[in-house]
């Protein structure tokens, strides 16, 4: 072997296994301590200088000094608040907390970039800003890392999410809308609780929650062209009660997704009109809540044929999944850098019939794919116009970025 295949092949040795690593010690979003604290050792052991974002972010720049664009590369850190059953060697340490989204792998991606990077820093055209990202899980990581300074300098920006809902090798990256936005909602319902046997004395919140949830579910086969992306799905009902009585309180809660960032609005409205109409129908007092989250994650055209162009090379001509529907209509909190500097967000395949590799994100079996590190890390390489070792370990040159 070469010695570029021998560094290659040992970077990507150690990224994996820094990827288990973290794998083993999930954190919660804004409980990112250890795992940052792991991050910023090996940025200190490469000589990288780096400076803390939003408490457990870090932000780290190489080239500097290049004059060519800035680009800043992207992942996040956090883990869920699942109890792990994937019965592989590095399963989490913690109970009922898991990197059952891949935010493990992302990361480990993004140092083995680093790591590439570092050992050509000389031949970047410009700066790039390597952004460790906390609390994608809902917590507006991204939103904080920006009000923080991430973005500071910076041209453009590009990120990417393992989807075991698509092959391994394939991948999709579109121009505009490739995730969809998305929000919660709670529907809190008072009647007047009593005996099941005197139904007339009084007000029940479980019928009127009932009621709403029928009615809530026609809202998108009703309110919206089928032409247009929507979901609302009410996934929690809690009016527990003894088995004779008639309970005093309800509580519906759910989420909707949606691909144009108009239909926001008009769906809130809905959602709470629908609620207060039918709980007033059925004499139940009814207290809406909405809770924004993320919008739409949203891809400007040149970025995004960049990204399309450096797939295609990492994966050849059968890199686009063409029975992936989109927009996915999950959600990133990717969409605040997209807001505020051109990029792309891709989402890159990852089921190669590996046991875990099928199961979906957010699945308790669900284990991330170690085999798309190197491939990333090629990604990533070409997108900042630095030189991109090859399958066999052979470096290859690049168009740098202009």
């Amino acid at each position: 072997m070469t010695k570029v295949t021998q560094d290659w092949q040992a970077l990507v040795n150690e990224s994996v296994e820094f990827r288990r690593e973290l794998h083993r010690h999930p954190e919660l979003s804004w409980a990112e301590q250890a795992t940052a604290q792991r991050i910023r050792q090996r940025l200190d052991a490469l000589g990288i200088r780096w400076r803390e974002c939003a408490q457990t972010g870090t932000l780290a720049t190489l080239a500097a000094d290049k004059p060519g664009k800035h680009i800043a590369l992207r992942a996040d850190i956090d883990a869920l608040p699942i109890h792990e059953e994937s019965g592989v060697h590095w399963q989490s340490d913690f109970a009922g907390c898991m990197h059952a989204c891949g935010h493990d792998g992302h990361t480990a991606s993004l140092y083995a970039t680093t790591l590439w990077l570092k050992q050509h820093e000389a031949e970047l055209p410009g700066p790039v800003t390597l952004v460790f990202q906390p609390a994608e899980e809902g917590g507006h990581g991204a939103k904080r890392m920006i009000e923080a300074g991430a973005l500071n300098g910076v041209d453009a920006i590009f990120g990417w999410h393992n989807w075991p809902a698509i092959p391994y090798g394939q991948a999709v990256c579109p121009d505009g809308t490739v995730m969809a936005g998305n929000g919660t909602f709670k529907i809190e319902l008072r009647g007047r609780g009593g005996h099941a046997s005197q139904p007339e004395q009084c007000r029940d919140p479980l019928l009127a929650g009932s009621a709403i949830v029928v009615a809530l579910q026609q809202v998108v086969a009703r309110r919206f062209a089928p032409q247009q992306a929507v979901v609302l799905s009410v996934t929690s009902f809690d009016a527990r009660s003894g088995v004779t009585v008639i309970p005093e309180t309800a509580v519906l809660e759910g989420s909707f997704r949606l691909a144009d960032p108009a239909t926001r609005e008009p769906l809130k409205q809905w959602v709470t009109d629908i609620a207060e109409s039918t709980a007033k129908a059925y004499g139940v007092e009814c207290h809406v809540t909405l809770y924004p989250r993320y919008n739409a994650t949203m891809n400007h055209p040149a970025e995004a044929e960049r990204y399309r162009h450096a797939l295609q090379a990492e994966f050849g001509d059968g890199w686009l999944s063409t029975q992936t529907p989109l927009p996915i209509m999950a959600s990133e909190d990717f969409s605040y850098y997209l807001a505020e500097v051109p990029g792309a967000f891709a989402l890159i395949g990852s089921d190669d019939g590996g046991v875990n590799h099928h199961h979906p994100c957010h699945s308790p079996k669900y284990d991330f794919n170690d085999a798309l590190i190197p491939h990333i890390a090629r990604i990533y390489s070409r997108l900042v116009g630095a030189p991109v070792p090859g399958t066999d370990g052979q470096q290859q040159s690049v168009i740098h970025n202009k």
